[in-house]
């Protein structure tokens, strides 16, 4: 059974949550890299439609990286089963997820209070209408906001106030079916066989899910298939191979047929399913290869790994208030392509002090309440 600190997974975390930003970002101010529409493009030469066709779109694929995350937070939730046997990780997931998105739902119900969501306004200007105009143009209510932070988005998704909370359901449910089939079928040589039965559920019903149940199943592997890991990391092109294949299965996101491209082989009709497995080969690779475990072990990744649920959860009311105002108050006073890279100078900067905040003081407060329920309980069992 390994044991050893996986630095390198934190980093991948880390990547998957920024690349998240870029697309938010990139939507927000470059659509056309997104649409692939000409009517969308802001620079002459239209080369954000051309980076888009690449596989250079990895560095903004929303869905991509939501399958990334998705894939390695599968991996990292189940190490603690296949290590420790972990069966409290469950309910404790609840109260890991929620605090902080009830602390962030607040400060945003306080924002649009005040009126200070512009995306609508610079939507018109960065001709991305369709996709950012109408994000948290409604009248903020109180109760709705507390209803979708402790219930509605783990249940449903909901992401009136917060459009990244789309993705709890996955995190939070998936999370407890990986425990709960870990627990039921433990190291039974025929687990992989309710694995497959798992996978092919979820595609059947809601592909995201498969992220989850395909990190389950690479975690089991890596922690009780030593001789294999083994075997999988001494012939390095394998997972070379397995690497540049997950980076090539970076189809752009809006699906459109691709002919032309490097991508015109490949059917358009399944993004999500070429995501997720890129995002399984991506991880595949790294586990094979130490020169990238190295790499991606890096302290400023590993940075971005440890604040990267405040980053995921904070970036996008940053772009759509702080970022929005800022291209407002400068637009016509520069170019366009030098006025959004000072905006992203400044935005990233903004969201990853505040990010850095987050962590260091919001969230142990998630920390502080499942000590608290901890203790209540076990003091009703000495009564």
């Amino acid at each position: 059974m390994r044991t050893e600190k996986l630095e390198y997974l934190d980093g991948l975390k880390g990547i998957g949550c920024v690349a998240v930003f870029l697309t938010h970002f990139v939507f927000a101010f470059y659509y056309a890299a997104y649409s692939l529409t000409g009517d969308a493009v802001n620079t002459n030469s239209g080369i954000e439609i051309t980076i888009g066709k690449t596989p250079l779109n990895l560095l903004y694929s929303g869905n991509s990286a939501v399958c990334l995350f998705l894939v390695f937070s599968g991996f990292v939730l189940c190490l603690s089963y296949f290590r420790t046997r972990l069966k409290a990780a469950a309910w404790k997931r609840y109260f890991r997820l929620m605090p902080m998105i009830l602390m962030i739902n607040t400060v945003i119900f306080v924002l649009m209070s005040l009126g200070c969501y512009r995306n609508d306004e610079a939507a018109i200007l960065t001709k991305s209408t369709v996709w950012f105009a109408g994000f948290n143009q409604f009248q903020p209510n109180f109760l709705q906001m507390l209803g979708e932070s402790l219930a509605g988005c783990f249940l449903f998704g909901t992401n009136n106030y917060n459009g990244v909370l789309w993705t709890m359901p996955y995190l939070f449910s998936g999370a407890l079916v990986v425990y709960l089939a870990a627990y039921l079928v433990g190291e039974n040589p025929f687990r992989y066989v309710v694995y497959l039965v798992m996978l092919l559920a979820a595609v059947k019903t809601d592909i995201y899910f498969a992220g989850i149940f395909l990190g389950f199943a690479a975690s089991d592997f890596f922690c009780t298939r030593q001789k294999g890991m083994e075997l999988w990391q001494r012939f390095w092109l394998l997972p070379l191979g397995s690497f540049v294949l997950g980076v090539y299965l970076s189809y752009p996101s809006i699906g459109s047929d691709m002919s032309g491209t490097i991508y015109g082989i490949l059917p358009s009709a399944y993004t999500t399913l070429y995501h997720l497995a890129g995002a399984a080969l991506l991880l595949a690779g790294v586990l094979g290869l130490p020169g990238l475990q190295r790499f991606f072990g890096a302290k400023p990744f590993r940075f971005l790994g440890k604040v990267s649920y405040s980053l995921y959860l904070l970036h996008f009311p940053v772009i759509a208030t702080f970022s929005c105002w800022l291209f407002l108050s400068l637009y016509g006073k520069m170019s366009y392509g030098l006025l959004t890279a000072l905006d992203f100078v400044c935005t990233l900067a903004l969201v990853l002090i505040l990010s850095a905040l987050s962590r260091k003081y919001l969230e142990p407060v998630s920390g502080r309440l499942t000590a608290g329920i901890l203790k209540t309980f076990a003091d009703r069992k000495k009564e």
